[in-house]
């Protein structure tokens, strides 16, 4: 009774290893990512009153159709990997968004309708160069919340010297530390900075370039180059962790079967020097 359980858990693993195997392979994957793309092109079409008029029912099936493969692609992987499949974020990340978008989208609950178009996300999941972006842009958090916060401080004094150098004449700009922390994110952003806001100011203010530029040199201009400095060197960061591990890997491939070829080679050693001994007392 007990060979025969554990006979039946060692096929019951043998099946979920295989059933795993199938669902991450390359050909499955590759259906999965084609299926994500014609869900996103589906979603567009559907915002469109004139395709829903004439081909809405065949949208709608095709929607339907793309969600049900992704039920049970996720389905496939809670039998191959169980509770192992919560483990790994990327899964979880699926699970939700698949998830929402069985959520009826009637009622009180129409608004969630919308959410169906976060499927399209999934092909970050799917594609590992932009899972690998994505993730640099995480481990970058700290660094960047470093420098919002620098940002934020000098919005701030810019902000306040600005609503007391023009905040008289300009109140609809710089009448009060928020309007005037809004215009100067303005122009950060380079967006009609020069004709909109700053040469309007010089017309009463001849000299107020000398705020101006040394604001737009530091704040567009540093602190875009500091954020990008940190994706940047957290994303080569990653690259090297990524090599490191996968030269440990390689290395401890590489020991192992050195080990069980070592151990082959005194085992053949070994039957060797018996059949000397047996070759010898025959003689």
């Amino acid at each position: 009774m007990v060979a025969a359980l554990r006979g039946q858990e060692l096929i019951t693993v043998l099946s979920r290893e295989r059933v795993g195997s199938w669902i991450e392979s390359d050909r499955i994957q590759g259906l999965i990512i084609t299926l994500i793309v014609i869900s996103a092109v589906t979603l567009g079409l559907e915002t469109s009153q004139s395709l829903m008029a004439r081909h809405g029912e065949l949208l709608l099936a095709l929607d339907r159709l793309i969600l049900a493969v992704f039920v049970v692609e996720i389905l496939t992987k809670l039998f191959a990997q169980g509770l192992g499949f919560f483990r790994r974020a990327w899964n979880v990340f699926d699970f939700v968004v698949v998830g929402i978008a069985l959520i009826p989208a009637s009622g009180p609950l129409a608004v969630l309708r919308a959410l169906r178009v976060l499927r399209v996300l999934r092909l970050i999941s799917m594609v590992p160069r932009l899972r690998f972006v994505v993730e640099a842009l995480l481990k970058a958090l700290p660094g960047i919340s470093s420098i919002g916060l620098l940002m934020l401080v000098l919005f701030y004094v810019f902000a306040v010297m600005s609503t007391g150098l023009f905040g008289d004449q300009f109140p609809e700009w710089f009448g009060s530390i928020g309007a005037s922390m809004y215009t100067l994110f303005q122009v950060m952003t380079l967006e009609s900075w020069s004709m909109g806001i700053v040469r309007p100011v010089m017309e009463l203010y001849p000299y107020a370039w000398v705020f101006f530029v040394p604001f737009i040199l530091v704040a567009t201009f540093t602190m875009l180059n500091l954020f990008i400095g940190i994706i940047v060197d957290t994303m080569q960061t990653l690259h090297e962790d990524q090599i490191a591990e996968d030269r440990a890997l390689i290395e401890q491939t590489l020991d192992r079967d050195t080990r069980e070829i070592g151990s082959e080679v005194r085992a053949l050693r070994e039957e060797i020097e018996a059949l000397r001994r047996d070759l010898r007392e025959r003689g």
